[in-house]
C-alpha cells in the first residue's frame, strides 16, 4: 500500500473545501439518531487528522490511525494550535491493533476505497468489528463504482490554491479499479515551488461486495444515505455513507 508521504505536504490545501465541521456533524448526528455519542472513538484512515480534532473538540476521546508516516506527522504540527490532543497510531487498517476496546468507529472521505484488495478490504472491517463493542456502531464512507466509471474515468483535474497546485490524472482500468497519478508543486516561498510526485489507486467495491465484508465481519447494516444527505443511495450516487453495528 502507498504511504502518501509527498501528498500529506499539501493535503490540507488541495482538500481545503471540504468542510470537515459540517461534516463532523454530520457523523455525530448519525450516531445521536441511531445509537449514542461515542466516549472513545476511532478514526480510522485520519489522514492529517481533520476529523480527529473536530471530534476531539466535542469532547470526544479520539485514536486516529493511519499507515502514513508523512500523514501523521502533519497531524500531530496542528496541536500547538490549541487544539484537543487525540491519540495517533501509525498502522494499516488491515492491521489495526488497539490496547482495548472503542465505542464507536469512523473511516471518512472514502479512505476504505485505498484498499485495492478485497480480502484486504474484509480484513479491515473485522479489525474494526473486533475492537468495537457490541451493538456500537463504524460509519464510513465510499466512493462508488459509477463514480470510478463515470466522474473520475479517464478524467484529469487541477487544484490549485495560494500554497499547492495540483494535476489530478486518472487512469480507469474498469472493474472499479482507478490509479491516480498526483503531480505537486508546493510554494516554498514567494518565487520557489517544491515539486513532488504521489500515484496511488482506488477500488470502487459493489454493493453486494461491501454487504458481504459487513456481514462477514460480525456486523449488521443499520442504514445507507447518499453523501451528506437523509436521501437513500441510488444508482447515480457518487459517495455513500454506510451506518453499521456490531452484532
Amino acid at each position: 500500500m502507498p504511504h502518501y508521504d509527498d501528498f500529506s505536504v499539501c493535503y490540507d490545501s488541495l482538500m481545503s473545501d471540504a468542510d470537515y465541521s459540517a461534516r463532523a456533524k454530520r457523523v455525530l448526528d448519525l450516531f445521536d439518531s441511531y445509537d449514542r455519542r461515542p466516549t472513545l472513538l476511532l478514526d480510522l484512515a485520519c489522514g492529517t487528522g481533520a476529523f480527529s480534532y473536530e471530534l476531539a473538540d466535542k469532547g470526544i476521546d479520539v485514536i486516529g490511525v493511519d499507515c502514513s508516516d508523512g500523514m501523521l506527522a502533519a497531524a500531530t504540527q496542528k496541536l500547538p494550535q490549541g487544539a484537543t490532543n487525540p491519540l495517533f497510531l501509525n498502522q494499516c487498517a488491515e492491521e489495526l491493533e488497539l490496547f482495548g476496546t472503542v465505542d464507536g468507529a469512523i473511516c471518512m472521505m472514502d479512505s476504505l476505497n485505498h484498499i485495492t484488495e478485497y480480502e484486504n478490504f474484509k480484513k479491515a472491517l473485522g479489525r474494526v468489528s473486533l475492537f468495537l463493542e457490541k451493538d456500537r456502531l463504524f460509519i464510513f464512507d465510499v466512493n462508488t463504482p459509477y463514480k470510478h466509471e463515470h466522474v473520475l474515468g479517464n478524467n484529469t483535474f487541477v487544484k490549485e490554491d495560494e500554497s499547492a497546485f495540483c494535476v489530478w490524472q486518472n487512469e480507469y482500468e474498469g472493474n472499479g479499479l482507478t490509479n491516480i497519478y498526483l503531480d505537486l508543486f508546493v510554494n516554498t516561498n514567494d518565487e520557489n515551488y517544491q515539486r513532488y510526485y504521489e500515484e496511488f489507486s482506488e477500488m470502487a467495491y459493489s454493493a453486494d461486495q461491501i454487504i458481504a465484508a459487513i456481514t462477514d465481519a460480525g456486523l449488521e447494516v443499520v442504514a445507507t444515505f447518499d453523501d451528506m444527505t437523509q436521501n437513500p443511495p441510488t444508482e447515480k450516487s457518487e459517495r455513500i455513507t454506510y451506518i453499521v453495528r456490531k452484532k
